[in-house]
């Protein structure tokens, strides 16, 4: 049944795509010369489809493609005990070199607390870690996403996170790979707490992940960080950037967040990387909800020039 599932998703996946990006050669051309940085995926953009075995990690990079996306990022628990089998990374790196896709990051979690209390945890948390860098320079990515989560107040838990990450920098260092730090719950969700541990790190290889829609701090009491504040914070530090879209309204408008706004304060940074597709939405299907989320992403590309 699985696999019937996972061929059926696929077969739509192209249907839908040949229906609905079906543009001339001059408009994509357009769109290609104009378009100041690069579109990629995030998996989690799937991950209903994931965790119902309707696609494998395997067929991500496929999918991705045949969406007229070139990078990936991947989500480590949709291969979780795959960080050390070198012939099922081979095969993952043999599928994007044959779709011409770059495998751009790869995103952790359920490895431990960045910035925990005691120093051992700390340290087992860095080790948990290392297998996912060298993952990650196995499949030609740049950097892994990590979180920076810690108990605390808010400047000790800014010592405690900066001092976990700078331990991961210097073993991503020596790999080549930077850390990176998503604003994903908690007081990373804070642009001036987690500006201020990118300070503290002091790093080439630590950088941010900005998220335009995870600025919630804290979902009991609705306490909410300015996602553009949040943005302009981070963007200094980026090394990424996830665009996050839920909905959209009649125009084609994230109703949460203003693309253009966003966009721009990405733009004016000097930013030059990928900006990732992360459609988190329920209103559309997963794959209509990337492809509207690329369609506004490469109408304010154009805007931007």
């Amino acid at each position: 049944m699985a696999n019937n599932s996972r061929r059926d998703f696929l077969r739509t996946t192209v249907a839908a795509t040949a229906g609905t990006l079906v543009v001339s050669p001059a408009m994509a051309g357009l769109v290609a010369k104009r378009a100041p940085f690069e579109i990629s995926l995030a998996e989690w953009s799937f991950h209903k489809a994931l965790f119902a075995n309707e696609m494998t990690n395997l067929d991500f990079p496929r999918v991705a493609r045949e969406l007229g996306i070139g990078g990936v990022e991947y989500v480590n628990q949709f291969f979780k005990d795959k960080a050390r089998d070198n012939n099922y990374l081979a095969e993952l790196k043999k599928i994007c070199k044959n779709e011409g896709v770059t495998s751009v990051l790869i995103m952790c979690d359920g490895e431990g607390m960045m910035g925990h209390p005691e120093k051992e945890e700390r340290i087992k948390t860095v080790e948990n870690h290392k297998k996912w860098i060298d993952a990650a320079k196995f499949l030609g990515c740049h950097s892994i996403r990590v979180n920076a989560g810690s108990k605390g107040g808010f400047e000790e838990q800014q010592k405690l996170a900066a001092d976990g990450l700078r331990m991961l920098c210097e073993y991503g260092d020596t790999r080549k790979i930077n850390v990176i730090v998503e604003n994903h719950g908690g007081l990373s969700s804070n642009g001036e707490w987690l500006a201020g541990v990118m300070k503290m790190v002091d790093h080439k290889r630590v950088g941010t992940l900005p998220d335009f829609g995870n600025f919630i701090i804290n979902r009991q009491t609705g306490e909410e960080f300015d996602r553009y504040r949040g943005v302009e914070l981070l963007m200094p530090y980026a090394k990424g950037v996830s665009a996050k879209s839920n909905n959209f309204d009649e125009q084609g408008n994230e109703t949460r967040s203003d693309y253009y706004r966003l966009m721009k304060i990405v733009k004016d940074s000097g930013y030059k990387g990928w900006v990732g597709i992360e459609y988190e939405g329920s209103e559309l299907p997963e794959k209509e909800g990337v492809i509207a989320t690329k369609r506004l992403l490469e109408k304010v590309f154009v805007s931007l020039g």
